[in-house]
């Protein structure tokens, strides 16, 4: 028996957890915060065990906005 594919949710009948990746979590992240997330994602998301991947994601997409903002109006405030 193969150990490798051994899954805690290996119960007849349950469904797998899909494997999370990077381009998945910004994918989601970008769509929660634009608002145009679809219900079969947002379902899927939070099917995941562990929601760490989306707070940090969420906390890091907030501060290169934030700072984005900040330097795009010292920039234009620059120029005036």
């Amino acid at each position: 028996m193969d150990t490798k594919d051994t899954n805690e949710n290996t119960q007849p009948g349950s469904k797998a957890l899909p494997r999370l990746s990077l381009l998945k979590v910004m994918q989601s992240i970008l769509a929660g915060a634009l608002g145009v997330q679809s219900s079969k994602r947002h379902q899927e998301d939070f099917a995941n065990p562990s929601p760490w991947a989306y707070i940090v994601g969420g906390l890091l997409f907030t501060a290169l906005l934030i700072g984005g903002l900040v330097l795009l109006v010292n920039v234009v405030l620059a120029s005036a």
